[in-house]
């Protein structure tokens, strides 16, 4: 019926659904639409309060560029929180403050507490101190930016199963005593600590119900190790580039050491370098890991044995390995040296690598241009001739709009050289690609994936064709890319 309110003749519980998902200012806006939609925005159960976010905070100021003073910023934020008259399920804000506005920021964090009914949070504050309360009903804590003192008594999160702290600075005291009580934790995340008073962190994991647990070491952790989580099946570990790399061995060495219980690993480069500047066991081994994720930067001037070392002390400790997963870095070059170095190692150093001779069945190597390959052309070369079942090797790649053809004919030598029953995909992607256990695959919607362009092909000895979305199923990873082609 023409004219007819179909809006308001929803159920009120889905109207407030969609007011949730509204931003504040616009679900206040409907308010004046009728006297039944007065106090529907009320119950909203989300509200998320920021720097990016709600005009009605800020007045003209969001729009301006220019900061909105925090004290005005935080009396609206909680008369935005005193008129909410349902449940509060999710809350996140980010503003800056300075430490003579700590009392009124934890003023809204106490009425948060009243609610009692706060299941994830999100802060960025700033490095004013605030202490954390306690919230019994919290399943999800993300800190981003925040100096986070435990008041005395804190009780900790009962229900708390997700925790991330992105550049905060916390007492290695209260963090390890926050890690201890939140004791139902499943998925933890630390990147860049900052450290209290120069004090560096010494972290120990007990932790029965944790599943995902991502790292990043900085000149500020001192040790990290896992001591107990048996329920343990991703890790990630990461470090950074500027720091001396013999201070980081010890300690990537026994985080890396101590996670031995995981089903999926994964490396950035700088721990990899560090490794191979530490004593690394003999005899140690991964016994569930299936998956391995390492980022290389091939370029000549990282490049040495102690770090082709490193890779094959990696694989030989890995017995089951089934997807090995290489991110090449964006500015590798082609040295011919290099080439030939790498080749002479791997060849002599191979023995003894059970996940080659039994178990591995995918390759996939990402990068951001399709001419890096070159520069590791040796290590597709070595594992296509010793990966003895190896099923699938994708080359994954995401600049440019044609396929690079003299990349094309190394990769076809290269599987004609080693008789290798593996099939080789390249694919090219739009943007970038981040796949795997520890990430989200995320690019743009495929074009129509059909027959090769053969007037941008040359013509090669082998067979080339195109392949369907759902050629390659899990584990391997499932192929929508624009173009895919197989050799």
């Amino acid at each position: 019926m023409e004219g007819a309110d179909r809006i308001s003749s929803l159920p009120s519980e889905v109207i407030v659904s969609i007011l949730s998902h509204l931003p504040i200012k616009d679900a206040v806006r409907t308010s004046v639409l009728a006297c039944s939609w007065r106090h529907l925005w009320t119950f909203r159960s989300h509200l998320s309060l920021g720097w990016s976010g709600d005009p009605l905070l800020f007045g003209d100021t969001c729009n301006s560029g220019r900061q909105p003073v925090a004290s005005s910023w935080i009396e609206r934020a909680h008369h935005v929180v005193s008129s909410l008259r349902g449940p509060l399920l999710h809350f996140a804000f980010c503003q800056r403050f300075s430490s003579d506005q700590s009392a009124l920021l934890q003023r809204l964090l106490d009425l948060l507490l009243q609610k009692g009914s706060l299941e994830t949070l999100h802060l960025s504050t700033g490095w004013v101190a605030i202490h954390l309360p306690s919230f019994h009903s919290l399943k999800k804590l993300e800190l981003y930016r925040c100096r986070i003192v435990l008041p005395t008594g804190f009780q900790g999160f009962r229900r708390l199963s997700t925790l991330s702290l992105h550049r905060v600075q916390i007492s290695n005291d209260d963090l390890n005593l926050l890690i201890h009580i939140s004791n139902n934790l499943t998925t933890f995340k630390a990147m860049d600590f900052v450290a209290s008073e120069n004090h560096p962190y010494s972290i120990m994991f007990n932790l029965p119900f944790l599943r995902s647990l991502e790292f990043s070491i900085n000149e500020y952790v001192d040790k990290v190790e896992v001591f107990s989580a048996p329920c343990l099946e991703r890790a990630s570990i990461s470090s950074y580039a500027y720091f001396k790399f013999k201070n980081f061995a010890s300690v990537n060495l026994g985080l890396v050491t101590s996670v031995v219980m995981v089903s999926s690993l994964n490396l950035d480069f700088n721990v990899l370098k560090s490794l191979s500047l530490a004593a690394l066991p003999s005899n140690f081994t991964f016994p569930r890991l299936t998956y391995l994720e390492l980022f290389l930067n091939v370029q000549t001037m990282d490049i040495d044995k102690r770090m082709f070392n490193a890779f094959i002390w990696l694989l030989r400790s890995m017995p089951l390995l089934k997807v090995l997963d290489l991110q090449l870095g964006e500015y590798s070059i082609v040295d011919d040296r290099v080439d030939i170095q790498m080749g002479e190692f791997l060849l002599k150093n191979h023995h003894g690598i059970s996940c080659l001779d039994h178990t591995l069945k995918c390759v996939k190597i990402r990068t951001k241009k399709l001419n890096s390959v070159m520069t590791s052309i040796t290590l597709v070369k070595f594992l296509l001739l010793n990966a003895k079942v190896l099923k699938l090797m994708k080359v994954a790649y995401w600049t440019g709009s044609e396929v690079e053809q003299s990349v094309i004919e190394v990769l076809q030598n290269v599987k004609e050289t080693t008789s290798s029953n593996a099939k080789v995909a390249i694919i090219r992607r739009r943007i970038s690609l981040t796949s795997g256990p520890l990430g989200s695959t995320q690019s743009q919607p495929p074009t129509e994936v059909g027959k090769p362009d053969v007037k941008r092909l040359p013509r090669f000895r082998g067979r080339i064709s195109a392949c369907k979305p759902g050629d390659f199923p899990e584990p391997y990873g499932p192929i929508t890319a624009s173009c895919v082609f197989v050799l």
